[in-house]
């Protein structure tokens, strides 16, 4: 620890609260925001004292989670996402985005243990859980920076990897935190009304579709779409009931959020990739690779899983771009998916050997096995054609890309 240049440490330590900071700001943080917005609106009219410790109590359950995971990391280590490839663990997620949509359509308070409740916390507990669970929702994908912040961390000492996984964490509760200290800068929004239950209905609404998104890696592939199909109904039923009963503002809402509720169903109830325009990936296997680096054709390795909503979001924007394809197909190039929604050991390595921490995570390569470009988050459509075309004239350098802002 001694010989650590600490000037360096300490600017990772602030690049993990930033990163933390940009993890609001990606999809895959969406099915977090009704539980956030649900302690902060309970939170609102209470006293500065209590508003203070319910801050406090949302910053510490981020913060339990995240130095539960750098601390695991460093004893096992573990990638960011582990714990989305336990079949348990998912399916225990998901019966909590169920019961936190039940308890945010009929206004219900999370109900609290006998030892909160005999601790005197019964004011704070919800505050606590809904940091905790929505540390848990950030925790399949990387956003912008996080990428190169974990792999900084995973070189260093359980301390350092400790500190940085705990910067993570109060870099995403900031925001939230600050808003329950700050309730006066909601004041802009219109007095509460038939509109606010609207909206609470819609926060219902998302976290249900969250318990349909994660369920993938639980059910059947065939009935998965069925549960999207059923989402929709709900979704639609409920808009055309809001909207011949409501007002202005109301029908806005139900218009909005059943247009919303389409689009989501189109993105993740069909198939990606194969389509037409699109890539059509070649599933991993080590024969593939092997082949592939035995004839000197370039290659494209997209690591993916059913439960990282960043993954869907590229699979169904910047890798069925036409640009893409073409570029693909004008060099030869060979695009391999490889598939990590379940920890497998020969997956989980190349992973961890292609300097990947987080997902999404793909790297291009070419045909001398030279890595050109590796890119950690959401990235754009240009750059990974840039990276690919770069595979017939390789640079000496190797181009890292974490999360290009869209």
């Amino acid at each position: 620890m001694d010989e650590l240049p600490y000037l360096l440490i300490a600017g990772q330590f602030m690049m993990a609260v930033v990163a933390g900071l940009l993890l609001n700001l990606t999809p895959c943080v969406l099915p977090a925001i009704p539980i956030k917005v649900r302690t902060i609106l309970r939170e609102a009219g209470s006293q500065r004292s209590h508003r203070q410790l319910a801050a406090l109590a949302f910053t510490a359950g981020t913060l339990t989670f995240f130095l539960t995971l750098g601390g695991l990391t460093a004893l096992l280590q573990w990638n960011w996402g582990t714990l989305f490839q336990s079949t348990v663990f998912v399916a225990v997620l998901v019966a909590l985005m169920v019961g936190f949509a039940v308890a945010t359509w009929l206004d219900l308070p999370i109900p609290v243990p006998a030892f909160a409740a005999s601790a005197h916390g019964r004011r704070y507990f919800e505050a606590f859980v809904s940091g905790l669970l929505s540390a848990v929702l950030a925790a399949p994908c990387a956003g912008p920076f996080l990428g190169g912040v974990l792999a900084f961390a995973v070189t260093q000492p359980a301390p350092v990897i400790m500190g940085i996984f705990g910067s993570i964490g109060l870099g995403l509760s900031l925001p939230y935190a600050v808003l329950m200290l700050k309730p006066e800068w909601l004041s802009r929004l219109p007095k509460a009304g038939p509109w606010t239950l609207a909206i609470r209905e819609v926060l219902a609404l998302v976290l249900l579709a969250a318990a349909v998104f994660f369920s993938a890696s639980l059910v059947p592939q065939a009935v998965y779409p069925w549960l999207w199909g059923s989402w929709l109904a709900l979704v639609l039923f409920w808009g055309i009931r809001r909207f011949i009963q409501g007002n202005g503002a109301v029908r806005v809402i139900a218009a909005t959020a059943t247009g919303l509720a389409l689009a989501v169903v189109m993105v993740f109830a069909s198939p990606a990739g194969n389509g037409e325009g699109g890539l059509a990936w070649q599933p991993y296997s080590s024969e593939l690779l092997a082949e592939t680096k035995n004839r000197g054709a370039p290659y494209l390795l997209e690591f993916t899983a059913d439960w990282c909503i960043n993954c869907k979001v590229l699979e169904r924007t910047v890798y069925q771009a036409p640009a893409v394809a073409e570029a693909v197909w004008r060099i030869n190039m060979v695009p391999i998916q490889v598939d990590v929604t379940a920890s497998d050991p020969e997956k989980d390595a190349l992973l961890t050997e292609l300097g990947g921490q987080a997902l999404p995570f793909a790297v291009v390569i070419d045909g001398d096995g030279q890595v050109i470009a590796r890119f950690t988050g959401l990235f754009e459509t240009d750059s990974l054609v840039r990276a690919i075309n770069r595979t017939q004239n390789p640079q000496p350098t190797t181009l890292d890309i974490g999360g290009e802002s869209w």
